[in-house]
């Protein structure tokens, strides 16, 4: 009988580890593939942004020249000053040095330039939607653990019924109604704009005025997005409560409420983190129709405004700053999903 000497238990253990396929899991590696991967769609946005809205119909230059009664010597100095009578590949190359050097060019509207005006415009967007998003974020997400809990009841049913109402209403219609309703006819609130002519000068004066104007724009977006996060987040706490883990905390003899709060909710939290970022960069873009029904010196009001000129270099700086937003917000919730989750981690 031959002396056959067995494997040393470190042996087997280098063994299936050589033979067990290698994971590169770096955190610098999955950046550059995600960072990689928003370069290019905004390369593909910036591309769109030039091809796109050089097939709206109008001419903008001949629209301005009706309106200012001109002559054509003064038409030609127009196209002229803004690079109109150039070769087509010649703009092209105008337009991409602009970008880059964020630089759009000059409105045809304001005359002033697209960077300034979007950079005028700009925080009062973010004042807008970041405060729609904070309500809605707050508001979906308790409601929808609450229903979750009680699911059946008939806090859940009005919950869910609700959410779904005005989730499937359209914006606009949603603003109007409740601009005709709570600013017209019983004049609660202020029918557009962001300040009143009348109001004060000194800070609480202004704080408080603005804060009004805030109010039929915010709920309308509230009411719109709410639904979303309080949705998913039902369903993913209902996902979670039949989980071998919640019945070992209450065999232990937890409390139910704190094996919610505790256990259940920061599971079922992540794919609605998700959604979150996801939608925030969503959100911003999506706030041309409210803008524009309320009136909001934001940059959906700007866009909207330039679509009837049309203001192409206008047009073009507002559609890349809301793509650059919602690529940018994409790409958090890909870094913040990782960071949640272990399984992407390790996936």
């Amino acid at each position: 009988m031959s002396n056959v000497v067995p494997p040393s238990t470190s042996a087997i253990a280098t063994s299936a580890h050589a033979e067990e396929p290698a994971r590169d899991n770096s955190f610098w590696r999955y950046l550059a593939n995600k960072i990689g991967g928003a370069l290019i769609s905004l390369a593909m946005v910036i591309l769109l942004g030039f091809f796109f809205f050089k097939l709206l119909p109008g001419d903008p230059i001949s629209r301005i020249a009706r309106e200012q009664n001109l002559g054509a010597e003064q038409i030609a100095v127009l196209r002229e000053q803004y690079g109109l009578d150039k070769p087509f590949w010649q703009q092209f190359v105008d337009y991409l040095t602009n970008v880059f050097t964020l630089n759009f060019g000059e409105s045809y509207v304001y005359r002033k330039p697209v960077s300034e005006l979007i950079g005028q415009y700009f925080w009062n967007t973010i004042l807008l939607t970041a405060t729609a998003a904070v309500i809605a974020i707050i508001l979906g997400l308790w409601l929808g653990q609450k229903a979750a809990w009680k699911r059946g009841s008939l806090f859940d049913k009005l919950a869910s019924t609700t959410s779904l109402v005005f989730w499937s209403v359209p914006t606009f219609w949603l603003g109007l109604i409740l601009l005709m309703i709570f600013g017209g006819t019983l004049k609660w609130f202020p029918t557009g704009g962001m300040r009143s002519l009348s109001a004060g000068t000194d800070p609480l004066s202004v704080v408080l005025d603005v804060a009004q104007h805030l109010v039929l724009p915010v709920t309308t977006l509230v009411a719109v997005i709410y639904a979303q996060y309080l949705m998913v987040m039902r369903s993913s706490l209902i996902e979670e409560m039949n989980a071998d883990y919640l019945t070992t905390a209450r065999a232990k003899g937890l409390r139910e409420d704190f094996v919610r709060r505790r256990h259940a909710v920061p599971n079922a939290l992540l794919p609605t983190v998700t959604l979150v970022f996801l939608h925030i960069g969503g959100l911003i873009g999506g706030a041309v129709t409210v803008e524009a029904v309320f009136s909001w010196p934001g940059l959906g009001k700007l866009t909207y405004e330039a679509l009837s000129g049309p203001d192409l270099p206008l047009l073009q700086g507002t559609f890349v700053v809301f793509s650059a937003i919602i690529i940018f917000m994409n790409l958090i919730a890909d870094l913040v999903y990782r960071r949640l989750d272990p399984r992407v981690r390790h996936a």
